[in-house]
């Protein structure tokens, strides 16, 4: 479980990296990103029904929140195959 948190930090910390830094011109990059956030949720479901419980509601809000981020980085990367 501690795994998957780390994972979900590192994920999130490189995606606001990522928002922060300078124009990405190439969406391969992003494509990276949203696999790693793919694969921090595919985690976080794992620990989650392995655990058999939801951690007070903090599990799903983590999963919750990767899932948008998911969604902000294939907007991301729509956005930038459209310049």
């Amino acid at each position: 479980m501690k795994r998957t948190f780390v994972v979900a930090a590192f994920c999130l910390s490189f995606l606001a990296g990522a928002a922060f830094s300078a124009r990405v011109h190439d969406w391969h990059d992003l494509d990276a990103v949203r696999r790693h956030v793919g694969e921090a949720i595919h985690e976080m479901e794992h620990a989650r029904a392995a655990n058999n419980y939801d951690m007070a509601g903090h599990g799903k809000k983590a999963e919750e929140h990767l899932r948008a981020a998911e969604r902000e980085i294939n907007e991301s990367i729509n956005a930038i195959k459209a310049e």
